[in-house]
């Protein structure tokens, strides 16, 4: 039986990517610029969507709510870390711990969500044309937003519950620049095989189910091209999809790299390392993936830039 003390936990430390007092500021500037960068290009996808009558579509508003999540996303995990090294501090409270933990599976589960989402959106467009405007209605893609977050929103719960059931004992060092939930589950003293079948069965249904309807999604986006006779007609059916792929392909890829690393090697400084790929550069590098090709897009920045 654990005794009650065993669980009074007051604080972590997350160790970050160095420990040498030179490397602070460059850390510091490097992040703080990509964090203002990601903050500011997603925010102007926003902007420009609400503005701009010619934006107000299902592929459109999906886009919207990505970039709200990608701009929480990286506030989540980099503010804490720019204040810490400001501070020149390591410290996270036990309650900012678990608070981290909650709102980064919410944010991430929300990204595995809304991409398959809008591969859906981009599957009827191209596969049910003329039924695209009955099924994508504003009711429905309200609806299957509304169903993304409910459902993301259950899992961060359940998983912050099972992370407040474990009891920690002297080491409550995370090596990593945020609270990372299987860091911090690995930190524990108690049985945690519950909470690692609970985390294994989360990944599998709620990232293995969104990425097996992406992939549907494609397979049949990609016969309803080629049945197309004409090669302009493929050209511009394909260039619809053209970000959306290049922002699915980064974000699972670069997901996907870190898993693999952190069960590969032993080194968590290296699997921090890996983990600014989808947690800082994917959500910095969306907005420009959809406004580079994007004339729609381009013209609305355009607009809204010009009236202000």
């Amino acid at each position: 039986m654990e005794s009650e003390n065993d669980t009074q936990v007051s604080e972590f430390l997350l160790l970050g990517f160095s420990e040498d007092p030179e490397l602070q500021p460059l850390i510091f500037w490097l992040f703080l610029s990509m964090y203002l960068v990601t903050v500011l290009g997603n925010l102007l996808i926003i902007l420009a969507t609400i503005s701009d009558s010619h934006l107000h579509t299902p592929m459109y508003f999906f886009l919207s709510n990505l970039s709200f999540v990608d701009i929480c996303f990286t506030s989540n995990t980099v503010l804490k870390m720019l204040v810490n090294i400001q501070n020149q501090s390591k410290v996270i409270t036990y309650a900012g711990c678990i608070t981290q933990i909650y709102f980064f599976t919410l944010f991430v589960v929300l990204d595995n969500f809304l991409l398959a989402v809008m591969a859906y959106d981009r599957f009827v467009a191209i596969c049910h044309p003329l039924h695209y405007t009955v099924s994508m209605n504003p009711h429905v893609c309200g609806l299957l937003v509304l169903a993304s977050w409910i459902v993301s929103v259950l899992n961060s719960l359940l998983q912050g519950l099972m992370v407040l059931r474990l009891s920690f004992c002297t080491d409550l060092e995370i090596p990593h620049f945020f609270c990372e939930l299987n860091q911090v589950v690995h930190l524990a003293c108690s049985d945690t095989f519950v909470n690692d079948l609970v985390v294994c069965l989360a990944s599998v249904l709620l990232a293995g189910g969104p990425l097996a309807g992406i992939l549907y999604s494609y397979c049949k986006i990609v016969s309803s091209i080629r049945a197309i006779s004409s090669a302009q007609g493929r050209y511009k059916a394909f260039s619809t999809c053209a970000s959306h792929l290049s922002v699915v392909s980064l974000f699972y890829c670069t997901g996907l790299g870190v898993y693999l690393s952190s069960a590969v090697t032993q080194n968590s400084r290296s699997t921090a390392t890996a983990s600014v790929m989808y947690t800082v550069v994917t959500p910095m590098l969306n907005p420009f993936i959809y406004s580079l090709r994007n004339r729609d897009i381009k013209s609305a920045l355009r607009r809204l830039l010009g009236s202000t």
